[in-house]
């Protein structure tokens, strides 16, 4: 049986390239249901028809309606790739106002395995919210492969030269050691 995991992309440069991160996640033994925060989805950062072919399964970007069938098996972990500083600091205050943030708010409490791979920029980075974000993130468990465990930030401007190194990988590999015995 696969386990499953719950992949949520937001909207940042990397993201057109998620299909990737699920064909290797499919390809070591994962049922992949993928959320796309609203501004991923909705702005085009993401290759709906793709990831939808991919996985098997529609992209999830919003709340479904109570009338509205489609629940999908319970997550064993949750990984979050790429993750926007935005996404970064309102996860951290406790924000469920899109359902990608609400999935995240609630994988903390249920204390599933989760990893986040950020991608932001030096400026973004400087702002003391985002420091104060990842150790709130680290102190509930979630790995944040930010800083010398994955993701440097780069200067503004440079993003996408940062993309085909994006490491995809290191968000399943970090679930990987987590995952197995949870």
């Amino acid at each position: 049986m696969s386990r499953v995991l719950y992949l949520v992309v937001c909207a940042a440069g990397p993201a057109p390239g998620v299909v990737t991160l699920i064909d290797d996640a499919i390809g070591r033994g994962w049922d992949v249901c993928t959320i796309a925060t609203p501004a991923a989805r909705d702005g085009g950062f993401v290759d709906v028809a793709a990831v939808e072919a991919a996985t098997g399964r529609p992209i999830r970007h919003r709340y479904r309606r109570a009338d509205e069938p489609g629940r999908w098996p319970k997550a064993d972990a949750v990984a979050v790739a790429p993750m926007t500083m935005n996404t970064c600091t309102k996860w951290a205050h406790g924000h469920a106002d899109t359902y990608a943030l609400g999935v995240l708010t609630e994988a903390i409490g249920l204390g599933l395995p989760i990893a986040a791979l950020p991608f932001w920029n030096a400026a973004q980075a400087a702002h003391p919210a985002v420091d104060r974000a990842v150790e709130t993130l680290r102190g509930c468990g979630v790995r944040v492969l930010y800083g010398d465990e994955g993701f440097r930030p780069h200067p503004p401007g440079t993003g996408g030269s940062r993309i085909p190194t994006y490491p995809w990988a290191r968000v399943l590999d970090a679930l990987g050691r987590r995952a197995i015995g949870a």
